[in-house]
């Protein structure tokens, strides 16, 4: 997190919170260098826990720069953790990993975090490139909110557990551009031609196109699908959308060089202590909903990942998480143990939001993620 907030900063976050776990249907790179970790014995704790994650994604201290939930970590278990902030991408990340997995090498990390709205994850289970979660190492699995609990590309929960989730819609710059509230005003208005980016998953960066094009990304049919398709790709064509993004995004954002861009929700209210003009918003036909996922990769530690998940699982680790991060904590418990330290911002709307934002939140078609007409086709808009 290169964004440290404020209390007062964290209150004013426009995300989503717990309530989001109550949609009927929500859960629907490394390098190969070797940090000191390494396979433990069963029951035994390894020296050191290897975590890659997405950035923006742990509490941080913002007099010292820790991270005190990992250092809690430590603390408690004598294990030291290596957290390596290096996916900015699911496909990005995936193409580093997938070629040591393949040859049956480790990658080592002992947890990978990747994202339910591409085929990665599940390609990853499919392939048998995951561990088995030590689940007598995770008695607080009971703590993960019922609809969780049996994913399509997990159904049993035997190789992975939420981390966080999250929804996308549309940042934009105040201070430079008017409000955008549109998929359709995002890749039309002429004021934001080359200062505006898309996410490089069409999950995301389609889904939120076929909203606006009157379609329904949780069934998605050829004719949606090339619709939406040929909108982004007649504003990439033209120099209109300037390129398509992860995580990276935040920088060119946050310092002003762009106006606008399809972001994720958390992403954008850190920034704001950085640049206070950025807003962020649903688009009115419709935003998207995710969840990102821990895993173990195949040479990863299944007992100390374990330990570890059990331990951010605990209903108080969880609300500090929820609260610093500001996306969706998968904990029953959180909100309430936040609420005995901090009850203004565990009753703040912005992080724990209604109903009727929630409805506006929609999940992509899990079929259409193994598509490979489609991967192929929006692979081919991006350039790769």
């Amino acid at each position: 997190m290169t964004h440290p907030l404020t209390r007062q900063e964290l209150l004013r976050r426009a995300t989503f919170g717990a309530a989001l776990l109550s949609i009927p249907g929500f859960a629907a790179a490394c390098g190969g260098d070797d940090d000191g970790g390494g396979g433990s014995g069963k029951n035994e704790l390894a020296d050191t826990l290897r975590f890659s994650n997405w950035t923006l994604y742990i509490d941080i201290d913002e007099k010292t720069k820790k991270r005190p939930t990992l250092d809690e970590f430590k603390q408690k278990f004598g294990v030291n953790v290596v957290y390596t902030e290096d996916i900015n991408s699911n496909s990005e990340y995936f193409g580093k990993i997938q070629g040591p997995l393949s040859r049956g090498q480790s990658i080592n990390r002992d947890i990978i975090v990747l994202t339910d709205n591409e085929r990665f994850l599940s390609v990853m289970i499919d392939k048998d490139w995951t561990e088995k979660l030590d689940k007598d190492a995770i008695p607080n699995i009971s703590n993960l909110v019922d609809v969780q609990k049996s994913p399509g590309f997990d159904p049993d929960r035997e190789f992975s557990l939420p981390w966080q989730s999250g929804m996308t819609g549309i940042a934009y710059d105040a201070k430079q551009t008017k409000p955008i509230t549109s998929a359709d005003q995002l890749l039309e208005d002429p004021e934001l031609k080359g200062r505006m980016t898309m996410l490089d998953n069409f999950s995301d960066s389609l889904g939120i196109v076929m909203l606006a094009n009157g379609d329904d990304p949780s069934k998605v049919t050829d004719e949606g699908f090339n619709r939406a398709l040929e909108r982004v790709k007649a504003a990439s064509d033209s120099g209109h959308i300037r390129r398509f993004t992860g995580n990276d995004y935040t920088g060119p954002l946050s310092k002003g060089d762009l106006k606008a861009a399809l972001a994720w929700s958390g992403d954008i209210v850190q920034l704001q202590a950085a640049n206070p003009n950025l807003k962020w918003g649903i688009p009115k036909d419709g935003g998207m909903i995710w969840t990102d996922n821990m895993l173990i990769p195949k040479g990863g530690d299944p007992y100390t990942a374990s330990v570890y998940m059990n331990y951010v699982y605990d209903p108080k680790v969880a609300a500090k998480l929820a609260a610093y991060i500001a996306y969706v904590t998968p904990v029953k418990g959180a909100k309430e143990e936040l609420a005995k330290t901090d009850p203004e911002t565990a009753n703040n709307e912005l992080i724990f939001p209604t109903e009727e934002t929630l409805s506006q939140a929609h999940l992509i078609d899990p079929a259409a993620l193994k598509n490979d007409k489609y991967q192929e086709a929006w692979q081919a808009v991006l350039g790769a």
